[in-house]
């Protein structure tokens, strides 16, 4: 190794970079509406990227596409003064974490592993399975968000994105435990 190693933020940290912007999102919502809850979602992300980046000295592909996203969608919902585009948002970013995970597949790329490898090491069997797991599981929460936006209001939509998609994804997570602990490379525990 060379150099200094790089700061690591600590797990309350990153939880908070990743969920305040959606918790900003619902309380902005509640009091001001769409709109208004829209633009403080898009300057919420871009907060905590920069906030990211300036303790760790680099950003991860997955929050970077995904404030990509927000950006663009959230622009287009402030720009055209349609909420549609903003609620679209999570189909279109879970379907496109579905095909790269198992469009990966195809060509041998075990892109989850970038995502997970500093948690934990698995054999490549492991990845594979882990891989088709979370890439169907990412399908299922396009097609959920699509069922919700088009049949329900946009205040059941929030309150489904915020406290049904979030706890879903973690529960989801929380059961692949067992699955990781079986797979995971002899002599490796998981990492702090």
């Amino acid at each position: 190794m060379s150099g200094k190693a790089r700061p690591r933020l600590g797990r309350a940290l990153r939880s908070m970079l990743d969920l305040g912007p959606l918790v900003l999102f619902f309380a902005t919502y509640e009091f001001f509406g769409i709109f208004a809850a829209t633009g403080i979602f898009m300057a919420a992300v871009l907060a905590a990227l920069g906030i990211g980046y300036a303790i760790e000295r680099r950003v991860s592909p997955m929050p970077v596409f995904t404030a990509i996203l927000v950006l663009i969608f959230g622009g287009l919902t402030l720009y055209l003064k349609n909420d549609v585009f903003i609620k679209m948002k999570p189909t279109v970013l879970y379907a496109l974490f579905g095909a790269i995970l198992l469009g990966g597949l195809g060509f041998n790329r075990l892109f989850i592993k970038y995502v997970f490898a500093h948690a934990f090491q698995l054999t490549d069997d492991g990845w594979r399975q882990l891989t088709w797991r979370w890439g169907i599981f990412f399908f299922a929460l396009a097609v959920l968000n699509e069922i919700v936006w088009r049949n329900f209001s946009t205040d059941s939509w929030v309150i489904f994105k915020v406290w049904i998609i979030i706890p879903l994804i973690f529960l989801f997570a929380l059961t692949q435990s067992a699955f990781v602990l079986k797979h995971q490379l002899p002599g490796t525990g998981q990492k702090s």
